[in-house]
C-alpha cells in the first residue's frame, strides 16, 4: 500500500479527487467577495462603463454564490450525480442536520460579537434543513423546481417582508435568528439550483460549459431588464411592482434572483473550466480558502471584533472600521493562513470540528429509518 509523506498527503487532498478544484475556487471567490462587501465602501450602482464601480459586483452576488455552492455541497455529500441508497441517504441527512444546527450556533456566536454585518450562517443553516427532503430528487426535477421558485417566490416575498410579525416586540430577534436578510423563502431557489447542478455531474465539461452559457443568459436577462425597465429605489420602496421588478442587491426582487442566480452559475462554470487548465496551480491559494470557507468566514469576523475593540470606541462602528482600510490585510492574511493550513495541517479547523461532531452524533450504524424509495 502506498504511503505518502505528511506534506504529500495534504497536497493530494487539496488537489485530487474527491475534491473538485473548481468548486473550491468558486467558494474562495465567494468568501473573498463577502470580505469586499463587508470591508469596502461600495458604490450603489454597478456601471460596466465605469471601472471605478466594478467592485460593486460583490454586493449581494457573493452571498448568493455562497448559497448556490451550499446546494452543490449538499448534492456532493448525498451522492453527486446519483442520490445515495436509502440507508446511506438517511445517515447523510442526519449528519447534514447536525451540521445545520452547529452552523446556526456558530452564527449566533458571531452575531453576539456585534460586528456590524448580517451574518449569513443562521440562514445557511435553515437552508440546509429545508433542502434535506429534496436530496432524493434528480437533476431535472431539482432544476425545474429551482426555476419555479425563482420566478414565483419574489412575488410572495414582498408580502412576507411586510408582515406585522417583523414590527412586533420579538420581530427583530426572530429576523436575526433566522437570518431574514437572506430570506430562506426565496433563497432556497439558489440552494435547490446548486443541488440540481451537483446531480447533473459538474465534473463533466459539457455540464460546465452549460453552466457558463445558461449563467450568462440569465445574468443578461435579469440585469438587462433591470437596466431597461427596472424600478428606481423610490419605486422599490413604495410600490409592490417596484419591489418585485428590481435587481438591486439584497432586494430579493425577481430581476435580482434571475440575474444574480445566473451570475452564480456563470462563476461556478467558469471556475470549473479554469481548473481544467494550468491556471489551477495559479489559483491554489484561493482554492485553499474555498476548501475551508467556514473557517475563513468566521475568522474574519472574530478578528474584526478584536481589532475594533482595540482600535475603536465600539465594535459596531462600521465607517470607523472601514476607515482603517482593512480589506487587503484581511484578504492577504486569510489567503496565507488558509494556504499554510491546507498544505501543512489539512482540513480547516472548523470544518474538521463540524465533520467530527456530525459523525459522532450520527455514526454509520445509527440505525436511522430509511427514507421512502421514490
Amino acid at each position: 500500500m502506498r504511503r505518502d509523506g505528511w506534506f504529500a498527503s495534504r497536497w493530494h487532498r487539496l488537489n485530487r479527487a474527491p475534491r473538485i478544484t473548481g468548486v473550491d475556487l468558486a467558494r474562495g471567490l465567494a468568501v473573498i467577495g463577502m470580505f469586499a462587501a463587508h470591508l469596502l465602501v461600495i458604490s450603489d450602482d454597478l456601471d460596466i462603463s465605469d471601472p471605478g464601480t466594478w467592485v460593486a459586483v460583490v454586493d449581494g452576488r457573493s452571498s448568493i454564490l455562497f448559497a448556490t455552492l451550499a446546494g452543490v455541497s449538499i448534492g456532493l455529500m448525498t451522492g453527486g450525480r446519483t442520490p445515495l441508497p436509502p440507508a446511506d441517504m438517511a445517515t447523510a441527512r442526519g449528519r447534514l442536520a447536525v451540521r445545520a444546527l452547529l452552523l446556526w450556533g456558530i452564527g449566533g456566536l458571531l452575531i453576539a460579537t456585534k460586528v456590524p454585518v448580517f451574518v449569513i450562517l443562521p440562514a445557511y443553516a435553515l437552508l440546509f434543513l429545508i433542502a434535506l427532503p429534496l436530496t432524493a430528487l434528480g437533476a431535472r426535477a431539482l432544476l425545474t423546481l429551482a426555476a419555479v421558485l425563482a420566478v414565483t417566490m419574489p412575488f410572495v416575498q414582498v408580502w412576507l417582508d411586510v408582515l406585522p410579525l417583523w414590527t412586533s416586540p420579538w420581530g427583530a430577534h426572530l429576523s436575526t435568528a433566522i437570518g431574514w436578510h437572506y430570506p430562506f423563502t426565496t433563497w432556497i431557489a439558489f440552494v435547490v439550483a446548486g443541488l440540481g447542478v451537483a446531480r447533473a455531474d459538474i465534473t463533466r465539461w459539457p455540464v460546465q460549459w452549460y453552466l457558463v452559457a445558461v449563467g450568462m443568459m440569465l445574468a443578461a436577462l435579469g440585469y438587462g431588464a433591470d437596466a431597461a425597465t427596472g424600478a428606481s429605489p423610490a419605486e422599490q420602496a413604495t410600490s409592490y411592482l417596484g419591489a418585485v421588478w428590481t435587481a438591486r442587491p439584497h432586494s430579493t426582487g425577481l430581476l435580482e434572483v434571475v440575474g444574480s442566480g445566473g451570475f452564480a452559475l456563470l462563476v461556478l462554470g467558469a471556475s470549473l473550466l479554469l481548473c481544467r487548465t494550468a491556471l489551477v496551480w495559479v489559483v491554489l491559494p484561493l482554492r485553499a480558502v474555498g476548501a475551508m470557507p467556514l473557517t475563513a468566514y468566521t475568522l474574519q469576523l472574530v478578528v474584526w471584533a478584536l481589532v475594533a475593540l482595540v482600535s475603536l470606541d465600539r465594535v459596531r462602528d462600521l465607517s470607523g472600521f472601514r476607515a482603517l482600510e482593512p480589506f487587503w490585510g484581511f484578504t492577504v492574511g486569510t489567503i496565507l493562513f488558509c494556504s499554510a493550513w491546507a498544505l501543512l495541517v489539512g482540513r480547516g479547523p472548523l470544518e474538521t470540528a463540524i465533520d467530527t461532531a456530525s459523525r459522532l452524533a450520527v455514526p454509520d450504524d445509527a440505525g436511522l429509518p430509511a427514507p421512502p424509495v421514490r
